[in-house]
This record gives structure tokens, C-alpha cells and sequence, in this order.
């Protein structure tokens, strides 16, 4: 009786973009390699080694202006050639056990599955977070014909054609920070940047309130709901840190509200 063949291996296109990221990328890069049958990467203007790692491991990398997040992953999807495609940013990296997942699950047919959740696992100051913020499952791992990103300047969404989606095992490490400095950077500029997204699409903040009951919820979602008082200190920090950074994307939506306001009274004067 004739052996029946097993299904050939499916491809895997890895999209990273990148900008000064030379004491993280190489982490990243050296948990997809043996995935990956092409590695894109696209840099907006780094000034240090990043591309000089990134040499080491792939030659399609490419030089580009900065559109926002949504663009510019979309960008990167545009030039992969594979039948999958993970997206995954230079500060994080698959764990060796999301790595096994990963390489059983290209090798087999995926009939109706078009996408994967990866979970999480925050580590930040020293520490891998369990609960809190890594009880999330990002999709990031999408067949990729019919798969798209939102055009969006922050927190912009995969889109897939569709179908089933499966929740990946192990772990995305997400090396969220450097230090306690850099995430007060990064929520600054997170806050503000998701103020503006929310007032172009038509949501307004008429109170303060309003900001004040979101980072209230926000804490309690991240430290009571998901279990964050379970990381200890740096648990209660991160709940903490999310709900401030809530807290300033209503506040800046409430500003915008408020200038839009003054500027149609001024109109009718």
C-alpha cells in the first residue's frame, strides 16, 4: 500500500519595522530565523548598528519615511511573497516553546484556519508578567492572502480574510521597556497620539470625568480582572502606568473637544 505524502511545509514571511532598536532587534531576529523563509524589515531613520544587525540576517531590508504604524506595516505586508505572515515588533521575541508551535504548525494543512493569537508575556523591569497585561493574545500571525492593516498612526489593527483563528501555545516576550524613563516616553507619546486617532474618527470627551472613570477602569480591568496583583509590585506598577496612560488619551481627547468647541463659538460670533 502506497504511502500517503504529508503535506508540504508552508512558507513564512516575518514582517519587522524598526528604528534605533540595535539592543533589541537581534533578540527578535535570532527567535524567527529558522521560521522564517524571508525577513522584512523596513526603517524609518535609525542612526545606530540596527541595520548593520539586520544585515546579518536578511537582505530585504529597506529605508523608508514614517507614515505611522498602520502604514508602514502595511508596507512591509505589500512586499511579503509567503503563504503566512507574522508580524512581530523588534522588541519582542517567541519563546522556544511558541517557537515549536510555530514550526508544527507550518507543517501542516490549514484548511480553514486563516489566523493565530499570540499570547503575551510583558517583561518588563526584570520581569515576565503572567497575568495583567499578558492576558492578551494578539493576532499576528495571518494567512496572507486577504490580510491587511489599518491605516491607523497607533495601535492599528491585523485584519484577516475570514475564518477560524487559533490561539498559538507559548509565548510572544514582549520587551515592552528599557527602563522606567523610556515607558513614561513611550505613554506620552502612545497617549497623545491616540487622543488625535479617537477625535479623527468623530469620539469626543466633553468631561474630565470621563477620563477620570476610564483610568479607574482600566486599573481594575488590568490589576483585578486579569489578575495582575498576582506579579507582585511590578504587577501593581504596570496597572498602575496603564491607567495614567488612560487617563491622558481622554484628557487630550477632552483638550481637542474643548479648542474644537471654542473655534465654532468664535465662528458664530
Amino acid at each position: 500500500m502506497a504511502e500517503t505524502e504529508s503535506p508540504a511545509r508552508q512558507s513564512l514571511s516575518v514582517l519587522i519595522i524598526t528604528k534605533d532598536e540595535e539592543d533589541r532587534i537581534e533578540r527578535c531576529l535570532e527567535s524567527t530565523k529558522e521560521l522564517a523563509d524571508e525577513i522584512i524589515v523596513l526603517d524609518s531613520g535609525s542612526t545606530d548598528k540596527t541595520l548593520d544587525i539586520v544585515a546579518r540576517y536578511t537582505d530585504k531590508f529597506f529605508s523608508t519615511d514614517w507614515p505611522g504604524y498602520g502604514r508602514q506595516k502595511q508596507r512591509a505586508l505589500d512586499k511579503a511573497r509567503c503563504d503566512w505572515v507574522l508580524s512581530i515588533d523588534a522588541d519582542e521575541a517567541l519563546d522556544r516553546e511558541m517557537q515549536q508551535w510555530l514550526t508544527e504548525f507550518l507543517a501542516q494543512e490549514q484548511r480553514d484556519v486563516v489566523g493565530a493569537r499570540l499570547p503575551w508575556g510583558v517583561t518588563v523591569y526584570g520581569k515576565r508578567l503572567d497575568h495583567g497585561r499578558s492576558a492578551r493574545a494578539p493576532l499576528r500571525l495571518v494567512r496572507r492572502a486577504g490580510a491587511s492593516f489599518t491605516d491607523a498612526q497607533v495601535h492599528e489593527e491585523l485584519r484577516t480574510a475570514s475564518g477560524t483563528i487559533v490561539r498559538a501555545n507559548g509565548r510572544l516576550l514582549h520587551f515592552t521597556s528599557r527602563n522606567y524613563g523610556h515607558s513614561l516616553e513611550k505613554n506620552v507619546n502612545y497617549s497623545w497620539l491616540s487622543s488625535q486617532k479617537y477625535f479623527d474618527s468623530g469620539r469626543r470627551c466633553h468631561s474630565l470625568t470621563i477620563a477620570l472613570l476610564k483610568s479607574w477602569w482600566v486599573f481594575f480591568l488590568v490589576y483585578i480582572v486579569r489578575r495582575g496583583f498576582l506579579d507582585g509590585p511590578v504587577g501593581f506598577l504596570v496597572a498602575i502606568n496603564y491607567a495614567q496612560n488612560s487617563f491622558n488619551k481622554y484628557a487630550g481627547l477632552w483638550t481637542l473637544t474643548r479648542e474644537e468647541k471654542r473655534a465654532a463659538k468664535n465662528e458664530q460670533q
